[in-house]
Formats: structure tokens, C-alpha cells, sequence
């Protein structure tokens, strides 16, 4: 053999040996096969995954849960019904606060709202900019007057004062919803801002009752239309408005040669 000859299988030697685990000094790790992977699948039968997302974990179901129930409670309480009725309530509120009457209520309902204009003047980020905030707040002021109004009419239940159209309460669905838009806004940056906006609406609720204008069935009722109407704004919310954007493509057409252009006002 000579010098070339030992030069080239010297080589060889050197590339094959940086590929095997005795030259290399890497270990040679076999992973372990799943049986499922060695099942063959049947021709013209696609392979199935488990996709199927559980019923229990859908967005609408997560977000009417608490709504629900305080509907439905206060709907088992109209009148002399339920556990703790709103007969019983009213008996309890009177011994409490006995002709004690104010119009805060008028005012507080709106405070949440109060509360989410200082936030942004105080340049706190918030999940959503000024343009789709005040469309979502349009759209939940629709959707809670709306139910409130129509449900109103149909039950045309009595007020504790006498008055008509009592169930569910206006002033306390109206807190509610403007507290739970606090709370979606602003829960990734600080809980308080929810806890603040729910006492503020928790404290309409309750003064609701003081003032002898609704029923505990109302307010719970009206507490579980506010804080639904909120969250159906948002899951309905799909597209991001006030965001442009552009985008460019070639285009060909008969030989000549160019560039197409998108204007995109949303997405």
C-alpha cells in the first residue's frame, strides 16, 4: 500500500467512524416503539384522532355558569317561594332599614363604567383598544336592555312599592355587565379592578331592595342578565375592527407582469 493509498482509506475510515457510536463515543439510544403506531391502517380508511373537544370545556357553557345560576335562583324566589323568598326578604330589608330611601342606585349602576374610563386615562392597558371596547360595550347594552325589557313585559310582575314591571332588576343587570366588561378588560393586569366594579354593583343590587323598588328574586335575576349579556359580547366578538392593514401580491394576467394590493379596514 502505498502513501496515497493509506492517506485515502484514512479518510474513509475517519468519516465512517463519525457516524458510529464506537468512534464517536455517543451512545446509541433506541426509543421505544408505541403499539399504536405499529397498527396499520386498513387503505381508503384515514387514520382518527381524538379531537372531540369535551362538552363540559366549551367557551359558552364556562361563561354562562355563574348567570345561570343566579337567574335560576332568583326565579325559584319570586313571591312567597323558594328557600329564603323575596316575601321573606322584603320582611327582613324593612326591619333593617324601615323607611330609609335614597337615590344613589341611580347613579351607582353606571359607576363600573366610571371606573374603566379612569383605567384608560391612566393609560393601564386594557385586552381590547378604545374602537372595539366601545363596540362591545354597545353591543352589551343592546343585548342587556333588550332581555331586561322583553322579560319585564312578559312577567309584569308587581314591584315591592306597587309599581309595575319589577322582575328582573334594570338598574342591577345594567352594574353587572358594565363590572363583568371591568373584569374581562382588566383580569390579566390586576383583580381588583373586577373586585372594585362587582362591590360597586353588588352594593346597586342591594340598595335596590333598601329603596323598596325590586324583590331579592329581581336583583339576582337581573345580576345574572347583566353579567350573560357581557359575556355574549364577547364571544360573539370576532373580528377586531379599527386595525389596518396591507398587503401585496404579484399578479399575471396575459403576460404582463404587476403587484395586487389589500386594504384591510378589520380583521
Amino acid at each position: 500500500m502505498n502513501l496515497y493509498q493509506y492517506f485515502r482509506l484514512s479518510i474513509l475510515v475517519l468519516l465512517l467512524g463519525s457516524n458510529h457510536p464506537t468512534f464517536s463515543q455517543k451512545p446509541l439510544i433506541i426509543q421505544p416503539v408505541n403499539e399504536d403506531t405499529l397498527k396499520q391502517v386498513k387503505p381508503g380508511v384515514k387514520a382518527q384522532t381524538d379531537t372531540t373537544r369535551k362538552w363540559y370545556k366549551g367557551k359558552l357553557l364556562r361563561a354562562s355558569v355563574v348567570p345561570v345560576v343566579l337567574i335560576g335562583y332568583g326565579i325559584s324566589t319570586i313571591n312567597n317561594h323558594g328557600f329564603y323568598s323575596s316575601y321573606s326578604a322584603k320582611t327582613d330589608v324593612r326591619h333593617l332599614f324601615v323607611d330609609y330611601r335614597n337615590h344613589i342606585d341611580n347613579y351607582l349602576q353606571f359607576a363600573p363604567f366610571l371606573e374603566l374610563g379612569i383605567i384608560k386615562l391612566l393609560k393601564v392597558e386594557t385586552e381590547n383598544d378604545g374602537i372595539n371596547l366601545l363596540l362591545l360595550i354597545a353591543k352589551a347594552e343592546l343585548l342587556d336592555n333588550a332581555t331586561v325589557q322583553i322579560t319585564k313585559r312578559l312577567t309584569n310582575i308587581t314591584r315591592p312599592d306597587g309599581g309595575q314591571y319589577s322582575f328582573p332588576s334594570g338598574h342591577t343587570a345594567q352594574a353587572f355587565m358594565a363590572a363583568t366588561i371591568v373584569y374581562k378588560e382588566t383580569r390579566n393586569r390586576s383583580p381588583w379592578y373586577g373586585i372594585g366594579a362587582y362591590t360597586m354593583a353588588a352594593g346597586v343590587a342591594g340598595l335596590r331592595m333598601v329603596n323598596n323598588r325590586h324583590w331579592e328574586s329581581d336583583v339576582f335575576a337581573g345580576a345574572g342578565v347583566g353579567i350573560l349579556s357581557a359575556q355574549v359580547a364577547y364571544l360573539t366578538h370576532r373580528h377586531r375592527w379599527g386595525r389596518k392593514s396591507i398587503s401585496f401580491y404579484p399578479v399575471m394576467q396575459g403576460g404582463a407582469k404587476g403587484i395586487g394590493l389589500v386594504w384591510n379596514g378589520w380583521r
